[in-house]
């Protein structure tokens, strides 16, 4: 396969091929990018931080400043990357479970083998006989417990109002769960291997919370026609799943607080989206958004939105409506250059709700300054993340001294603050102050 070029005349792109855990990570890029850039493209797919990320390239470690074009590294090349321990996700529970079901049944082998201890006496028909029958009754006493732990399961269910199946290794969702009817209020079947959600899920008409996350769930195999009679739900997470688009009926669920779709690989979402007037959090990172419908000013009640790792190129002037919304985050953006009112503007025109917003994420944008009034109109902004700009600690260390900024230093009194909570209720990893951005010489 040859590398592809821009219809412009621009720099060409290619594809790499990334081994990591026992999977290979398709990825496109420039043909002059660098190690650094291949890297922040690798976080989102591999959950490992740049700095925790070693890429190996036919023997040689590869360094952040190399360009792949000079080691070299061309279209097709298969390089290995190895991720520094603490600086990923991981998880132990399955084999702690897979540990816990060995152990119980290594109990009740041992109970089984009490009966044939011992020498071998002359009766030895009668000694058989006699063992069989110890053998059936306590397999129909297993038996018997495996059938009053079902039972009990099913009613503890419907007593609590909660279905806990999450990291169960389910393919499918178990009957008896449909048998619950409007008894479950919370229904969570994460981190499984479930490929269908099917209609029967119109059967559980009180519940408020489903959570669908990290299974094999797809366009074709979820029913939205069950989903879109449960009037009572106000949480929906399908995050981690291959979903590549959002259904028209999605506007039905008015009773929505929380949508959350991160890691599918949505393409657009639809204007119903705006009748879900009670909605407060919206989270559709790392999909393939290319815009965001207009509509979007329609959920008023918005208090949390997440677009980042999306191919967005500006926001709907609509946004302006979203009187209420307090944290918004449009971090990793590998396209082009961002026209979110924060690149060449002076004002916020469009967003007189600025004052409201207290956490403002834009890393990894291609930001190189801020627009003058920033800290002016967010009286309440008290996080500002800057990593992975043009935006440098020096810039904003300059900001600082610059007498004629207004807010800056009302800002800085609100975070430094901020971080001094953090400290006394020993909330964070680490006791460092994080001034928003990088310092220059990762920028050199």
């Amino acid at each position: 396969m040859e590398a592809s070029k821009e219809v412009d005349g621009g720099p060409s792109t290619m594809t790499v091929h990334v081994k990591f855990t026992g999977r290979t990570l398709p990825v496109s890029l420039q043909e002059d990018a660098t190690v650094n850039e291949l890297k922040s493209l690798l976080q989102p797919l591999t959950n490992v931080l740049p700095r925790g990320q070693t890429l190996i390239f036919k023997g040689r470690v590869l360094t952040d400043k190399m360009s792949l074009k000079s080691v070299p590294v061309s279209n097709g090349s298969k390089l290995m990357l190895i991720a520094s321990q603490g600086l990923h996700q991981g998880c132990m529970k399955a084999s702690k479970l897979i540990s816990q079901t060995i152990g119980r049944k290594l109990q009740v082998v041992s109970l089984l083998a009490i009966h044939f201890d011992g020498p071998i006496t002359k009766d030895s028909t009668s000694q058989t006989a006699n063992s069989r029958r110890i053998l059936d009754a306590k397999k129909a006493q297993v038996s018997h417990t495996k059938t009053f732990i079902e039972k009990s399961r099913s009613e503890k269910w419907k007593l609590t109002g909660v279905v806990a199946l999450s990291e169960c290794h389910l393919e499918a969702v178990p009957e008896e769960v449909w048998s619950c009817e409007s008894s479950i209020r919370v229904l969570d079947i994460s981190n499984n291997l479930i490929r269908e959600v099917p209609t029967k899920v119109g059967l559980l008409q009180s519940l408020n919370k489903l959570l669908l996350n990290a299974n094999n769930i797809t366009d074709d195999s979820i029913s939205w026609e069950g989903l879109s009679s449960l009037k009572s739900l106000t949480v929906l997470s399908i995050n981690q799943n291959c979903l590549t688009m959002l259904p028209s009926t999605v506007g039905t669920l008015t009773s929505l607080c929380q949508l959350h779709l991160s890691y599918n690989k949505i393409t657009s979402l639809p204007d119903e989206l705006g009748s879900l007037n009670k909605l407060e959090i919206l989270k559709v990172a790392n999909n393939r958004l290319s815009s965001i419908p207009s509509i979007i000013g329609n959920c008023k009640s918005l208090v949390e939105i997440d677009l980042s790792c999306n191919l967005l190129v500006d926001l709907p002037e609509t946004v302006g409506n979203l009187l209420d919304l307090k944290v918004c985050s449009i971090s990793f953006r590998v396209v082009g250059s961002f026209k979110l009112l924060l690149s060449d503007c002076v004002t916020f025109t469009n967003m007189p709700n600025a004052q409201l917003i207290q956490v403002l994420i834009l890393r990894n944008n291609g930001l190189k300054s801020l627009p003058s009034a920033l800290f002016k109109m967010c009286t309440q902004l008290s996080t500002l993340d800057l990593h992975g700009t043009q935006i440098t600690n020096d810039s904003l260390r300059q900001v600082e001294d610059n007498k004629r900024v207004e807010g800056w230093k009302d800002f800085d009194e609100r975070r430094r603050s901020k971080h001094q909570k953090q400290l006394d209720f020993r909330v964070g990893s680490s006791g460092v102050f994080d001034e928003g951005a990088d310092d220059d010489q990762i920028h050199r």
